[in-house]
């Protein structure tokens, strides 16, 4: 199964998308600050980080830089609502997906299934 760490701070989008992806078969661990994730890399295997861009003490941009230090092998996706941080993170990690807010969860699932290579339908 494929494991996806999950660094979102706003609490309510945070459960919203774990949610959903658990709902499309995905095991998911989240927490609410990148300093959290932290232990998580260091201690665990993840398939993908789902990361918020724009959050307190460690934003997601540093979180994937550290990351690719800890577990180069997991796959970073962004979320974030900030038009000039999409720009921001496509400089600072240009391998990572970005997924600009608002969006509908079927648009998430469908582009996780497409960072693992997968083309089924989102069942959202």
């Amino acid at each position: 199964m494929i494991r996806i760490l999950l660094a979102e701070d706003e609490e309510a989008m945070r459960v919203y998308l774990a949610r959903a992806l658990e709902n499309a078969g995905y095991e998911v661990v989240a927490v609410g600050r990148g300093t959290e994730a932290l232990p998580y890399l260091e201690q665990e295997h993840f398939d993908l980080l789902l990361s918020d861009i724009v959050m307190p003490e460690m934003d997601g941009i540093e979180l994937a830089q550290r990351c690719a230090e800890l577990s180069p092998e997991t796959k970073v996706m962004f979320i974030t609502g900030f038009a000039a941080v999409t720009l921001k993170a496509s400089r600072e990690a240009p391998q990572a997906k970005v997924l600009s807010k608002p969006f509908h969860l079927r648009d998430l699932v469908l582009e996780v299934q497409r960072v693992f290579g997968h083309s089924a339908q989102a069942s959202i």
